[in-house]
């Protein structure tokens, strides 16, 4: 990928993440890098590609952070979640940004086809990241629940979600804190 596809990935994801993907216009994009609208057609056909091109990346860097950190064998599955958590922290310290699945699936029926499979795609991917995260904690002892994990996976992903959006409104960083802690009482071992 080129330097300039780079940057009009990052722009794109920003601006969805802070405005909205219907707010975001590749005029918006390109003032942002610097460049001419022509160049983002010339990586991105369309709005839709570049949006589907956003989410891909999203996730798979997301994906691969996560899996090193499985990998690592110094590292437990509570250093899993607590990576886990981190972007909502980082998000939930700007003004305006939110979870880019979260931004998304608040305008999710007014997405093309395309996209609306990947938001899709990336919502269940997080949940079975979630999930894998609790059954390697349940069977290394490190953590304790009895509810089967998916239900709770789904739980800790939209509570992350639904305190995210309410620190966005309330601008009270403890919406966010607060889940994170009870989720993490909730788990002790």
């Amino acid at each position: 990928m080129t330097d300039t596809a780079t940057k009009i990935l990052d722009a794109g994801q920003f601006l969805i993440q802070t405005r909205g993907y219907s707010a975001v216009s590749f005029q918006n994009i390109a003032t942002k890098v610097g460049i001419k609208k022509p160049s983002i057609i010339h990586h991105f056909e369309n709005k839709c590609s570049l949006g589907v091109a956003i989410i891909q990346r999203y996730k798979s860097n997301f994906a691969e952070q996560l899996e090193a950190i499985k990998n690592d064998p110094d590292k437990t599955s509570w250093d899993s979640l607590e990576f886990y958590f981190s972007p909502y922290f980082h998000f939930a310290s700007t003004p305006d940004q939110v979870c880019l699945c979260g931004a998304l699936s608040g305008e999710v029926t007014a997405l093309p086809e395309e996209m609306r499979i990947e938001v899709k795609l990336f919502m269940e991917a997080h949940q079975l990241w979630l999930k894998e995260i609790l059954i390697n904690g349940l069977n290394k002892q490190e953590m304790n629940f009895d509810m089967p994990p998916i239900q709770l996976a789904r739980m800790i992903f939209n509570s992350l979600q639904g305190a995210l959006l309410v620190k966005r409104s309330t601008d009270d960083l403890n919406q966010i804190e607060d889940v994170r802690r009870t989720i993490i009482k909730m788990l002790a071992a």
